[in-house]
């Protein structure tokens, strides 16, 4: 089974990042907005358009507000497996960690997955980053 390790560090408070992971069905709006395009809640899942076309149904596992961590698994014609984790973890008052886990098969996938998260992480990086001040007059 591949597994991918994301361990991003984010210059955003611990307690705005979770509250745009937990948003489950605003990911295209707060989280990775440009990665993903669209996403409609279907009952426990949400249905997630991401900017190359592509479509997946994403079933909401867990959502724990304690320890700041969500599961979510996908199961589908490509996918046999793919079970992922999503993870806050506070460094102090204005930065934290996210931990994103993903296993899945079949192996032969990974790369592509690998490569997906890669923009992912680039469109979360953009989409958290801190307000600056407008020093304007």
């Amino acid at each position: 089974m591949a597994s991918i390790h994301n361990d991003i560090s984010l210059p955003a408070p611990a307690r705005d990042v979770w509250d745009a992971v937990r948003d489950f069905g605003a990911l295209h709006q707060r989280l990775v907005p440009g990665f993903v395009t669209a996403c409609t809640l279907d009952g426990d899942a949400r249905i997630v358009t991401f900017a190359n076309g592509s479509v997946a149904r994403e079933v909401l596992v867990d959502c724990d507000d304690a320890r700041r961590r969500l599961v979510y698994a996908i199961n589908n014609e490509r996918l046999r497996h793919y079970s992922a984790s999503v993870q806050v973890i506070a460094e102090g008052e204005t930065s934290c960690r996210l931990v994103w886990i993903i296993d899945m098969l079949p192996n032969e996938l990974a790369p592509y997955v690998q490569g997906q998260t890669k923009e992912a992480v680039a469109a979360m990086h953009k989409a958290l980053r801190p307000l600056r001040p407008d020093h304007s007059l």
